[in-house]
């Protein structure tokens, strides 16, 4: 049975990215820790899971799957541009966790190649003024299913 409610892009990306442990395995791989025991070990997802989060991803096309040995075979996982497109997320979501949801030092910094410290924001394509807000309206509502 099909699901009630709006039409949503946010929706069709929680299918595919909106599990725990596939965002912190893109993490991992934002962080250059490309292969699946480095990713287990810094996530703690359990080996089985992770598989079948990584499997998802590479599915999606958000990762590829590359070889890097033979015998055995090993792989490693490495973003598509798909996967690259995320960064924004994964860094606007650890500013907001930094914010909200970390009583700490935020466990990690972001540093630009200006040498200044990196903090994300939202602008306008057009203006480029930064987003407030109650700056945005829809222009178009997607449908009730």
């Amino acid at each position: 049975m099909a699901s009630k409610g709006r039409e949503c892009s946010i929706a069709n990306a929680l299918g595919v990215v909106g599990e725990r442990w596939s965002l912190l395995a893109l993490r991992e791989i934002f962080f250059g820790n490309r292969r699946f025991d480095e990713i287990a070990r810094n996530t703690g997802a359990s080996r089985d899971i992770l598989t079948t989060r990584l499997k998802t991803l590479v599915a999606a096309g958000v990762l590829a799957k590359i070889q890097y040995e033979q015998h055995p075979p090993r792989y490693e996982y490495a973003l598509t541009e798909s996967g690259r497109a995320l960064q924004p997320i994964l860094l606007n979501l650890m500013e907001w966790g930094d914010r909200y949801a970390t009583s700490e030092e935020p466990p990690t910094a972001w540093r630009h190649t200006c040498g200044a410290e990196f903090h994300p924001r939202t602008t306008c394509d057009h203006c480029g003024e930064p987003l407030g807000p109650d700056e945005l309206s829809p222009i178009r509502v997607g449908r009730v299913r």
